[in-house]
This record gives structure tokens, sequence and C-alpha cells, in this order.
């Protein structure tokens, strides 16, 4: 009899702890997004942006706070917690200026300055993860380092994407009739 009734807290929580696996991996795969739509738009635009790299140095700080903060036991913890955090990002936001400074800026085109921009999120993020010790948050810093030479690659490798979907596409047009046609009149 107790069979059953572990079969049906089995069911349960199963589908309950994939969900609160995507809720808690959410945060994480948003700032990546976010990190991703901001090279792609500074480089269909090819201007820097300049407060939107800020911006995201901050939406990660606060990623890294409001993630942590139920690790931290007591309010001596907690305080401790959003000083080091503003401390990291603090600099972060230092050095990202400093790349954004005039001179500097002038030595690299606007999306490498996008691209050094997420470089220096990344390296922040990874290095907050190691900080606090979070794995997601290390993870997050790796997947956007990753992404800034998928992006160098993909801009490089543009002309010859389109012509590979071109002939896919086309593939696609010459085969897919026929499969069609030899499945109708049977």
């Amino acid at each position: 009899m107790s069979t059953p009734d572990l079969t049906k807290d089995t069911e349960v929580d199963g589908p309950s702890s994939k969900a609160s696996f995507w809720q808690r991996g959410l945060p994480y795969i948003v700032v990546l997004a976010l990190a991703v739509a901001g090279v792609a738009f500074t480089n269909i635009s090819t201007q820097p942006l300049t407060g939107y790299w800020e911006f995201m140095a901050l939406v990660t700080g606060i990623l890294c706070v409001v993630t942590e903060w139920k690790s931290a036991e007591d309010r001596q913890a907690r305080l401790k917690l959003i000083q080091t955090q503003a401390l990291h990002w603090v600099a972060i936001l230092v050095t990202m200026n400093i790349v954004l400074l005039s001179g500097v800026r002038v030595m690299l085109p606007a999306p490498a300055t996008s691209l050094v921009l997420l470089t220096l999120l990344a390296l922040g993020t990874f290095l907050a993860g190691v900080n606090l010790p979070s794995l997601p948050i290390c993870f997050l810093g790796l997947a956007m380092a990753l992404v800034v030479p998928a992006i160098a690659w993909l801009k490089q490798s543009a002309l010859f994407l389109v012509l590979a979907a071109i002939f896919l596409i086309g593939l696609g047009v010459v085969f897919w009739p026929r499969r069609l046609n030899d499945r109708g009149p049977s």
C-alpha cells in the first residue's frame, strides 16, 4: 500500500523539481541573453552602448547578491555580502569606464569595444562566483566569456552561414515536393 503513495509523491516532486530548476536558472539565462543582445545590437548599430554595459554590471552585481542572500545566515553576513559585492562591481565599473575613455575608445571600433566590455563583465562575473563561492555564477561568467569568441566567429563566418542556409533551403525545396508526391499516390 505504501508503494502507490511513493509513486504519487515521486510524480508530484518530478514536475515541481523541473519547474524549480528552471525558475532558479532563469535569472542567469536572462542576464546571459541581455549580454548577447547588447553585443548583437552594438554590431548592428556600430555605436558603443556605454550605459548599457554599466547597467549590465549593476544587474549582474544585484543577481550575485540576490542569489546568495539565503546562504548568508545573519545580518552581519548579509551586510558583508553587500559590501564585498559592491566593491567588486565598482571595480569592474571603473575598469569599464577606463576602456570607455575617449583616448582608449578611439583605438577600438564599436563592435570591438562591446566585446572588450563583455569580456570584462564575464571576468567580473566569474570572479564574483569564485569569491562567493557560487557555481552557477561561475558558469554564467564562463558562458559570457565563451560568447565573445563565438560572436567573433559568427561575424567572420556570416557569409559562409548565409550560403549554407541558402543551400539547405534549396535542398529542402528540391526534395520536399518529391517526398509529398511519393506519399500521395499510396
